[in-house]
């Protein structure tokens, strides 16, 4: 999520349906920011998650979405024109149909799913993560892939999330919401871009 434009707060859903639309963008709180174009990488890690996410849950309530997907976020019973707060996840789960629509999602994921990059990673680890804590998600991933960790929330009691959990990317990880789903980190890294190593190019006089 890139950063917020001059001029960019009170804005709406309304507002937001009004943009081009080959242009990204997400509204938190009613500020406009424009969504940065993925990377190989990034786009690489969503692929494979979300094949294994909707592989277990086929035939199954619960129904896995990979963005450009809107979640409209209300603080109450506001229309939709009204809401102030729209995100686009790069994968969420939704397992109550009432919450789907021919325009996305209204309310909580139940699951949510970022992978973190350069110029996004600040914006998803604060203020959406935030939002979605405000909201109710009852579970948040945040996916490193450079790092190869995994920051995992869960909703407690008090409707916080606390200290994540954090895990390194080997071998298999299972979400809290459904126990018998293995995220295989070996598939989900298996083409993942390597990063060309630096050649440190040395001045011709160097003894």
């Amino acid at each position: 999520m890139g950063q917020p434009l001059l001029k960019s707060t009170g804005f709406t859903y309304a507002d937001y349906l009004a943009w081009p639309k080959d242009e990204r963008w997400e509204l938190i709180d009613g500020e406009a920011y424009a969504m940065a174009g993925p990377t190989l990488a990034h786009q690489t890690v969503v692929g494979e998650l979300f094949i294994e996410i909707g592989s277990f849950l086929r035939g199954k309530p619960c129904r896995v979405f990979v963005a450009p997907f809107d979640v409209r976020l209300p603080r109450g019973k506001e229309a939709d024109d009204d809401i102030t707060t729209v995100l686009q996840p790069d994968i969420l789960v939704v397992c109550d149909p009432d919450k789907l629509d021919q325009r996305g999602v209204r309310g909580a994921p139940d699951w949510v799913i970022e992978v973190l990059s350069p110029s996004t990673a600040a914006k998803d680890q604060i203020q959406k993560l935030a939002v979605y804590e405000r909201a109710g998600v009852r579970e948040v991933w945040l996916v490193h892939p450079t790092d190869r960790v995994v920051s995992v929330y869960m909703l407690n009691a008090d409707r916080r999330y606390g200290k994540p959990a954090i895990h390194e990317t080997r071998e298999t990880l299972t979400p809290g919401l459904f126990p018998d789903l293995l995220i295989d980190w070996g598939v989900v890294f298996a083409n993942l871009p390597v990063s060309p190593i630096p050649v440190l190019t040395l001045p011709k006089d160097f003894p």
